[in-house]
């Protein structure tokens, strides 16, 4: 055959590719192939080292005997199918957890053969999603997990309690509200902060609370110096889990509460000069440590703390883990269990707490099991707003000039004079120095209390700005003190 009459090698491999492969592109124009009859999705502009689309064509034209191409005519194929896939309809993929067809929400069991679980209103079973429905994204931190086991009546969640040292009743509910949530693709969900003694095993619950969604691979990991890395570990997976926090600089306080209600990041495109990249996540999260110092008002809203207690017996880690291992499938199948009986279960929205579907949650946990999650979850905020009283000097000195107002009295007056007061408050008699940090003028301190705001409305101080001709100003009212919260007479 003369050279003229032979197919060129990039058509070729188009038509191999369109025949074994279903493209399509995401919301954010990038193109994925997907195996037909297989839910996992590859990005075709991946280079990765192992698991790429470039490498699975490659292997297939070498199996089904169209021989071995060079890179040239594999980079214009691909070309060719970026810019054909570009014209198709638009479909969203998903890391571990996603939503599917009639209220129905699909978790990756992260194996070769697609086989997921599909939770719907009636109960739970395995199967392989439909393409149409759900297409996977897996990467390096997506971990298998095993096939959870049916029918345990709930006795792996007591494996996992008793496997797991926490140090109430109240943190156990609140631990297992955490875990269904994790299941839900669109709950937004406070991050567990594990705290407790030194040798209270807080990075050991917090990997047995990781693995249970993100397999035995998944692990705790430290915080990364700065934003960009923080994200990509967040897109690379669905749990983020950070260990052994011993300080929280603003902007990572900042990034953390972005990750938790959701955000997006925006960045310039490699190798151009006018096009970027969008990114969007909203992750659920997981914090160990004994102390972070001083915790933010915003993230005090956004954390759950989950208090452990040190072990009485101590075991080696091979003896905990081979256990763990052993149960995860019963762990598994009796969360799946115990989501379809919370997602049926019909409950009221608390309204006055800021994670206000957490909240419904935990309430749709106490009308299935009893278990007291939402009022658990109340104390936990009062126990979060009364870290942050006491990390933030000005708002203790706000608490203390309120004692002096009258209830339900309100008083105004211009930001600077509120500086004024409140720094001769603080100094007192002595005259002593402002501490670091303190507000240096009226609209520092303006912004702060802003800032804590909620946290000194949840103690009965109301702060309001507004604006009169003669120029703004700042509110501070008491709220007169509910009968049941004064204190019995004697």
């Amino acid at each position: 055959m003369a050279d003229d009459d032979k197919t060129p090698a990039r058509e070729i491999i188009t038509d191999y590719a369109q025949e074994y492969f279903r493209y399509f592109r995401t919301a954010d124009g990038t193109v994925y192939a997907q195996k037909n009859g297989h839910p996992v999705a590859r990005p075709i502009r991946s280079q990765g080292t192992t698991g790429s689309h470039r490498q699975e064509l490659m292997v297939g034209l070498f199996r089904d005997g169209y021989g071995v191409f060079n890179g040239t005519a594999l980079k214009e194929a691909l070309d060719l199918i970026e810019a054909l896939a570009l014209t198709e309809d638009v479909q969203p993929v998903h890391i571990r957890v996603a939503p599917g067809f009639d209220g129905a929400t699909w978790l990756d069991l992260g194996r070769n053969d697609g086989r997921s679980v599909r939770i719907h209103p009636t109960g739970w079973d395995i199967a392989i999603p439909d393409p149409c429905e759900v297409c996977w994204r897996r990467t390096q931190l997506t971990g298998e997990l095993p096939l959870p086991a049916k029918d345990t009546d709930g006795k792996g969640i007591d494996l996992l309690l008793r496997l797991c040292s926490f140090a109430t009743a109240q943190t156990e509910c609140l631990a297992i509200a955490w875990l269904i949530g994790c299941l839900g693709p669109s709950v937004p969900v406070p991050a567990p902060f594990l705290t407790g003694p030194q040798g209270a095993g807080k990075s050991t619950g917090g990997r047995m609370l990781v693995r249970i969604i993100e397999g035995m691979s998944g692990d705790l990991r430290r915080a990364p110096k700065d934003e960009e890395n923080l994200i990509a570990a967040v897109a690379a997976g669905w749990v983020t889990a950070l260990d052994n926090l011993s300080h929280m600089t603003p902007d990572l306080s900042d990034a953390m509460c972005c990750i938790v209600t959701g955000a997006e990041n925006v960045k310039r495109a490699l190798y151009t000069d006018g096009d970027v990249v969008r990114a969007r996540y909203r992750r659920p999260m997981l914090l160990t440590g004994i102390d972070v110092g001083v915790i933010r008002p915003d993230l005090a809203e956004r954390l759950l703390p989950l208090r452990l207690e040190r072990p009485r017996v101590r075991r080696t880690e091979a003896e905990l883990w081979a256990e763990y291992a052993e149960a995860l499938p019963a762990v598994l199948g009796s969360l799946l269990d115990l989501t379809v009986k919370v997602r049926a279960a019909d409950a009221e929205t608390p309204t006055d707490l800021r994670m206000a579907d957490f909240a419904h949650l935990c309430a749709q946990l106490d009308v299935a099991t009893g278990l007291g999650a939402l009022a658990a979850y109340r104390a936990s905020l009062d126990d979060l707003n009364d870290d942050v009283i006491e990390g933030d000097l000005l708002a203790q000195t706000v608490l203390r000039h309120a004692d002096s107002i009258e209830a339900g009295a309100e008083q105004r007056m211009t930001s600077t004079e509120w500086l004024h007061c409140l720094s001769r408050l603080h100094s007192g008699d002595e005259l002593r120095p402002l501490p670091k940090g303190w507000p240096t003028t009226g609209k520092v301190l303006s912004d702060r209390l802003k800032r804590l705001q909620p946290t000194l409305a949840a103690r009965g101080v109301l702060i309001d700005w507004g604006r009169t001709q003669e120029g703004r100003y700042i509110d501070m009212t008491r709220r007169p003190t509910p009968p049941h919260q004064q204190e019995p007479m004697l």
